[in-house]
Protein backbone atom coordinates (compact mmCIF):
# COMPACT_ATOMS: atom_id res chain seq x y z
CA UNK A 1 0.00 0.00 0.00
CA UNK A 2 1.06 3.47 -1.17
CA UNK A 3 -0.28 7.18 -0.09
CA UNK A 4 -3.20 8.14 0.64
CA UNK A 5 -6.55 8.72 -1.42
CA UNK A 6 -6.53 11.50 -3.88
CA UNK A 7 -9.75 12.65 -3.13
CA UNK A 8 -10.51 15.86 -1.29
CA UNK A 9 -10.62 14.92 2.63
CA UNK A 10 -9.69 11.23 2.28
CA UNK A 11 -7.48 9.92 4.29
CA UNK A 12 -7.72 6.31 3.32
CA UNK A 13 -4.96 4.22 1.99
CA UNK A 14 -4.32 3.36 -1.78
CA UNK A 15 -3.90 0.04 -1.69
CA UNK A 16 -1.85 -1.25 -4.55
CA UNK A 17 -3.94 -2.71 -6.96
CA UNK A 18 -5.40 0.75 -7.15
CA UNK A 19 -2.23 2.66 -7.49
CA UNK A 20 -3.26 3.44 -10.91
CA UNK A 21 -6.46 4.84 -10.04
CA UNK A 22 -4.77 6.75 -6.99
CA UNK A 23 -7.80 6.09 -4.55
CA UNK A 24 -9.12 4.12 -2.43
CA UNK A 25 -11.32 1.12 -2.15
CA UNK A 26 -14.46 3.12 -0.77
CA UNK A 27 -13.97 6.12 -3.56
CA UNK A 28 -13.15 3.35 -6.35
CA UNK A 29 -16.44 1.56 -5.67
CA UNK A 30 -18.39 4.67 -5.68
CA UNK A 31 -16.91 5.87 -8.76
CA UNK A 32 -17.71 2.13 -10.24
CA UNK A 33 -21.28 2.80 -9.18
CA UNK A 34 -21.99 6.35 -10.13
CA UNK A 35 -20.05 5.35 -14.27
CA UNK A 36 -22.15 2.01 -14.09
CA UNK A 37 -25.73 4.35 -13.06
CA UNK A 38 -24.47 6.59 -15.97
CA UNK A 39 -24.27 3.91 -18.09
CA UNK A 40 -27.66 2.33 -17.57
CA UNK A 41 -28.96 5.90 -18.33
CA UNK A 42 -27.53 5.84 -21.71
CA UNK A 43 -28.13 2.42 -22.86
CA UNK A 44 -31.54 1.94 -21.49
CA UNK A 45 -33.22 2.87 -24.37
CA UNK A 46 -31.25 0.58 -27.07
CA UNK A 47 -30.15 3.12 -29.27
CA UNK A 48 -26.68 3.10 -28.25
CA UNK A 49 -24.19 2.42 -30.52
CA UNK A 50 -22.25 -0.73 -31.15
CA UNK A 51 -19.15 1.03 -30.77
CA UNK A 52 -20.38 2.28 -27.33
CA UNK A 53 -21.48 -1.01 -26.19
CA UNK A 54 -18.11 -2.71 -26.62
CA UNK A 55 -16.32 0.36 -24.92
CA UNK A 56 -18.28 -0.63 -22.08
CA UNK A 57 -18.61 -4.27 -21.98
CA UNK A 58 -14.73 -3.64 -22.05
CA UNK A 59 -15.44 -1.35 -19.13
CA UNK A 60 -16.90 -3.72 -17.11
CA UNK A 61 -14.62 -6.36 -17.65
CA UNK A 62 -11.99 -3.80 -16.65
CA UNK A 63 -13.82 -2.56 -13.89
CA UNK A 64 -15.39 -6.71 -12.25
CA UNK A 65 -11.19 -7.35 -13.03
CA UNK A 66 -9.69 -4.54 -10.80
CA UNK A 67 -12.45 -5.14 -8.71
CA UNK A 68 -11.41 -8.72 -8.36
CA UNK A 69 -7.57 -8.40 -7.56
CA UNK A 70 -8.70 -5.62 -4.80
CA UNK A 71 -11.05 -7.99 -3.17
CA UNK A 72 -8.81 -10.65 -3.19
CA UNK A 73 -5.48 -9.50 -2.37
CA UNK A 74 -5.27 -10.02 1.45
CA UNK A 75 -6.58 -6.51 2.30
CA UNK A 76 -8.05 -6.44 5.91
CA UNK A 77 -11.41 -5.06 4.56
CA UNK A 78 -14.16 -4.25 7.14
CA UNK A 79 -17.09 -6.14 6.53
CA UNK A 80 -19.37 -2.74 5.37
CA UNK A 81 -16.63 -2.59 3.05
CA UNK A 82 -16.72 -6.37 1.98
CA UNK A 83 -20.55 -5.86 1.35
CA UNK A 84 -19.61 -2.42 -0.64
CA UNK A 85 -17.49 -4.80 -3.00
CA UNK A 86 -20.09 -7.60 -3.34
CA UNK A 87 -22.70 -4.63 -4.42
CA UNK A 88 -20.35 -3.25 -6.67
CA UNK A 89 -20.55 -6.83 -8.15
CA UNK A 90 -24.01 -6.99 -8.92
CA UNK A 91 -23.91 -3.11 -10.46
CA UNK A 92 -21.45 -4.12 -12.63
CA UNK A 93 -23.41 -7.90 -13.29
CA UNK A 94 -26.56 -5.67 -13.68
CA UNK A 95 -24.92 -2.86 -16.23
CA UNK A 96 -24.19 -6.08 -18.69
CA UNK A 97 -27.46 -7.58 -18.52
CA UNK A 98 -29.38 -4.09 -18.98
CA UNK A 99 -27.29 -3.67 -22.32
CA UNK A 100 -28.06 -7.08 -23.52
CA UNK A 101 -31.51 -6.42 -23.33
CA UNK A 102 -31.52 -2.98 -24.60
CA UNK A 103 -29.81 -4.49 -27.93
CA UNK A 104 -32.73 -7.28 -27.82
CA UNK A 105 -35.33 -4.72 -28.23
CA UNK A 106 -33.28 -3.08 -31.06
CA UNK A 107 -35.44 -3.84 -34.15
CA UNK A 108 -33.67 -5.54 -36.81
CA UNK A 109 -32.69 -3.57 -39.85
CA UNK A 110 -32.19 -0.22 -37.14
CA UNK A 111 -28.54 -0.98 -35.97
CA UNK A 112 -27.55 2.22 -37.33
CA UNK A 113 -26.17 1.30 -40.31
CA UNK A 114 -29.04 1.38 -42.92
Amino acid sequence: MRGTCSMAGCKAVVPSPLEAEDVCVVHFILAVEQSCSDMRRETALGRTPRERQVEIMQYIAGRGELLARVATSGLNLPDETKARVLNAFLTLMNLRENLDRAALRQPIGRSGNS
